[in-house]
């Protein structure tokens, strides 16, 4: 079986862009160790004709468990069951990604199997025979480099949607599809009596290419609808620091910083937001940062790349209406 490990997240049917990003960076882990790497798919029913992405982005194999057990997700049916796998197979390493399922299912995981865990890793390399993955600390600050060697035990990571780049599409390459049973998934304690899910036709918040996040400097429904409209031409996700959260103005699910996602988008555009340490530590990862705020002295013009220091109820209709024009 393949060495290195990408955990799949499967939901109707498709799967999330990091999960292709994951992907293209483990085969390029797994090649210079000499190894192969795989995908690790789980649902209660899984069709293979949706798992060819997996193949032309990068996976040699596709491992596949199917159970009644595994829908809806628990904690416990996906962990117990991985930890199987994970014991039958023995990889060198596991990534998921660092989202709801990957940070509630890793380290559960790498207790069972007494694996290291490292989460929101951004970058990952081969340095001899050992791994080497690196991750930002104190808001960005600092960046921590960690050697591994997963000949001495197992590796479990969580890895940052939008850090690492997805391979290039090859639809040459083969999918080869294992399915496999586990014998017992263990007592399972969670008991889901049903799922609410709110749809939004914008792009996930952890996987867009662009964000338009608010602040306090929104000032209420009358800034959430300007940054929902800049978000709307740009085709971008919205996000929100926590003071804006904290005011009700945007849902608490789509919070930027220490306490909510991290992002790595390539483009972010703060609006009305001060850039404290505890915003930046989930957006410092952005490729292009553009500030809007009225106060020339907020830190968030220190990481901007390009600052625009005006009201932002000037500014984003101005840009609005150019970005319409360009269109």
């Amino acid at each position: 079986m393949s060495d290195i490990w990408v955990f799949s997240t499967y939901r109707n049917s498709t799967f999330n862009k990091v999960s292709y990003e994951m992907i293209a960076s483990s085969r390029k882990l797994a090649t210079s160790l000499g190894g192969s790497t795989a995908s690790i798919v789980f649902d209660s029913i899984v069709h293979e004709a949706d798992l060819v992405p997996l193949a032309y982005y990068g996976a040699d194999d596709v491992l596949i468990l199917e159970d009644p057990s595994l829908s809806p997700y628990t904690t416990d049916a996906y962990a117990n069951a991985l930890t199987a796998l994970a014991e039958k197979y023995k990889p060198l390493a596991i990534f998921f990604a660092n989202d709801a399922v990957g940070l509630d299912m890793a380290p559960v995981v790498a207790q069972n199997i007494g694996a290291p865990l490292l989460t929101d890793v951004m970058d990952m390399t081969v340095e001899g025979t050992k791994l080497l993955l690196s991750r930002e600390a104190y808001s960005g600050k600092i960046v921590q480099e960690f050697a591994l060697d997963p000949g001495r035990h197992p590796l479990i990571a969580t890895i940052r949607a939008g850090a690492l780049e997805a391979a290039q599409c090859d639809e040459t390459r083969p999918v080869h599809v294992t399915r496999t049973q586990i014998e017992d998934f263990g007592t399972i304690r969670q008991v889901v009596k049903d799922v609410v899910r709110k749809t939004s036709a914008r792009v996930d918040l952890t996987e867009a290419r662009c964000v338009v996040g608010g602040g306090r400097g929104i000032r209420g429904e009358a800034g959430v609808k300007l940054i929902e409209d800049l978000a709307d031409v740009l085709g971008a996700a919205v996000g929100g620091s926590r003071a804006a959260i904290d005011e009700g103005w945007i849902e608490g699910q789509y919070q930027i910083g220490q306490t909510g996602k991290s992002i790595a988008p390539d483009l972010y555009i703060a609006c009305g937001i001060s850039g404290t340490i505890q915003h930046m530590s989930g957006a410092s990862a952005a490729k292009c940062i553009v500030a809007i705020n009225k106060d020339e002295e907020a830190d968030i013009f220190k990481v901007a790349d390009y600052g625009i220091v005006a009201d932002l109820f000037t500014a984003i209709p101005l840009l609005i209406e150019e970005l319409r024009l360009q269109n």
